[in-house]
């Protein structure tokens, strides 16, 4: 296998300046995999109080994180530089979906319909979808998944606009990416664990004030069917404290 610093060297060897674009740059070692950063990010599911909407919230990648990526040469590290999608999610026009694993028949959210948002801050890439309807196949597929920790990854589809190779060529730095009409997904396993990821489930204690104890006992039941939760019960009925799922 092909080291770091062996590649780096044939790379030297073969780019004439340090502005060239990695070439064949993938995800991966081996030859034709995806050439998509997929990082750990926080990500964040939450049932909403007032609607029965879930709200995802995470990060499609992250930013001034070294990871390792691989090019026609051997692996190099690559970084993606602070607000190096600024330019792009600028336009009036732009067309991102949050799809499940890349699939682009998989979509659950998107920046035409207002369903989507995406954001730059010092963390790097933000996703909110804010309203994701539950009763959607593929929310309801992957919602339990994130619930659980089973799924707790992002990646992003985009296309270099700028970067550039260190003085040695053993790193890449992303100074501008295009991802209008690419995407943000929610994905199994990544490349760049750079950050923990984490599931967080909102109070329901606002939500359940304003139903009866029997609507209350009804909604909890079909939550807990939805997300393959254990049976719900309530403890004394009115007191929302004491709300626990029990076995």
């Amino acid at each position: 296998m092909t080291t770091r610093e062996e590649a780096a060297l044939l790379r030297q060897s073969a780019i004439v300046t340090r502005a060239a674009r990695p070439s064949q740059r993938r995800c991966a070692e081996t030859v034709g995999s995806p050439a998509r950063l997929i990082t750990r990010a926080m990500i964040e599911l939450r049932a909403k109080a007032d609607t029965a909407k879930l709200e995802f919230d995470g990060y499609a990648t992250t930013y001034e994180r070294s990871y390792q990526m691989w090019d026609m040469f051997g692996p190099y590290d690559e970084i993606v530089t602070a607000g190096a999608g600024t330019k792009s999610l600028a336009r009036s026009d732009l067309d991102v979906p949050l799809v499940l694993q890349h699939q682009q028949l998989r979509r659950i959210a998107r920046t035409t319909n207002g369903s989507l948002t995406l954001t730059e801050d010092d963390q790097g890439l933000r996703t909110l979808a804010p309203d994701l309807d539950p009763t959607d196949s593929d929310v309801a597929y992957i919602a339990p998944k994130l619930r659980s920790g089973l799924i707790d990854e992002m990646s992003f589809a985009f296309r270099i606009d700028e970067g550039v190779w260190s003085p040695d060529f053993t790193q890449y730095r992303i100074n501008q990416y295009d991802i209008h009409r690419g995407d943000v997904a929610i994905v199994g396993f990544g490349a760049n664990p750079t950050t923990s990821g984490g599931l967080r489930e909102q109070d329901l204690t606002t939500l359940l004030r304003a139903t009866s104890d029997e609507e209350a006992r009804v909604l909890l039941a079909e939550l807990s069917a939805r997300f393959s939760l254990p049976q719900p019960t309530i403890a004394r009925p009115r007191m929302e404290e004491n709300l626990q799922f029990t076995s």
